[in-house]
């Protein structure tokens, strides 16, 4: 209520500004807290699928550049590993600029 005991409802400008602002920063918490990976050591390490999507590259062509020693891994476990750091230098390393 306001100070004339008026009722605010949903259909109130002001009220359904602050909704639709809420439901909007919840999406990006909740997409944040998905992809949250601490770093460890100032290191992020990222998944099989995750450099997968990101270079858009097949799993088993990960596996092939991990045989020969093209991508920095870590085996941890039984679960492989990719410093995020390592990928940036080796893409760095590689980059070709366009012919002009």
């Amino acid at each position: 209520m306001n100070e004339n005991n008026d009722v605010f409802t949903m259909d109130d400008e002001p009220v359904a500004t602050a909704v639709q602002n809420i439901r909007k920063s919840s999406k990006w918490l909740t997409v944040f807290l998905e992809e949250y990976r601490p770093l460890l050591d100032g290191e992020r390490y990222l998944t099989d699928k995750e450099v997968s999507d990101l270079l858009k590259l097949s799993r088993r062509t990960l596996q092939e550049y991990r045989k020969e020693r093209i991508l920095p891994y870590i085996l941890f476990g039984g679960k492989v590993l990719y410093p995020e750091s390592g990928l940036r230098e080796m893409l760095e390393a590689n980059y070709r600029k366009p012919i002009v």
